[in-house]
């Protein structure tokens, strides 16, 4: 537990030092959306009950926590190949679990402060949603699923310049892709078939429904909370194969 916490709390320490710095970088990609898309034709285009400035918010949330929880592999990264701080992890008496979960914590903390920010923005553009228990529950295991995938891949590439390749095929994809600006059923039937396989589609459906206080679908939740426990016992795999 002690070991873990030690993880925790030196990647929290890293964001302090570059606290508003990384506000500020959370915060442009969500600014330049509701600028472009919900503010130029967010008040008058409807997006079945709500106005599209309404639909787009929660998937900036589901899309930000995404990209900030899985962000956690860039310090990972830099910990591996600069400063070398992983050998001494592998020299200090902490466990692989520890180490995992230390880092999973702290992508999850990067993905549920990104989405209060861009809560904050949304409510500074005049739009205020239902922001209950299940919204941040969603939010929270979004961040658990990238980040678990963020500490297994971050053990699997061999150089920095990797890590980005990774980011350009997966992330930025399925940021467009996973029900963020636009709904679902506006795709061909093949696509929305192809698009119920991704992780961030579900936190999306899960994270407006709370938003808009509609009846909540459990399965995505149960889908989120599945995919970010195999992504889990994997990363635990990759930094075991990792420290040999």
């Amino acid at each position: 537990m002690r070991s873990m916490l030690a993880i925790y709390e030196r990647e929290m320490l890293i964001l302090r030092k570059r606290f508003f710095r990384q506000l500020a970088s959370m915060s442009v990609s969500p600014l330049l959306y509701l600028v472009a898309f919900g503010l130029g034709m967010g008040r008058s285009l409807k997006v079945g009950d709500h106005s599209y400035m309404e639909f787009l918010v929660p998937g900036l949330v589901a899309m930000n926590s995404m990209m900030q929880a899985f962000a956690i592999a860039s310090e990972i990264n830099i910990a591996r190949f600069y400063w070398h701080i992983f050998e001494e992890f592998q020299a200090a008496p902490i466990s692989n679990i520890s180490y995992v979960t230390g880092e999973v914590l702290a992508g999850i903390t990067r993905a549920l402060l990104s989405a209060v920010l861009i809560v904050l923005i949304a409510a500074l553009s005049g739009v205020v949603l239902t922001y209950n228990f299940y919204f941040w529950l969603a939010v929270a295991l979004n961040g658990f699923v990238f980040a678990s995938l963020a500490v297994g891949l971050a053990m699997l590439v061999k150089s920095h310049s990797d890590q980005a390749l990774l980011t350009n095929f997966f992330i930025t994809p399925m940021a467009f892709l996973g029900g963020t600006f636009f709904p679902e059923d506006r795709m061909p039937q093949w696509a929305q078939y192809c698009l119920h396989f991704l992780p961030l589609t579900h936190a999306s459906r899960a994270i407006r429904a709370a938003a808009f206080g509609q009846p909540l679908d459990f399965s995505s939740y149960l889908l989120l909370v599945s995919m970010g426990a195999v992504l889990f016992i994997l990363a635990f795999h990759w930094v075991n194969r990792a420290r040999e």
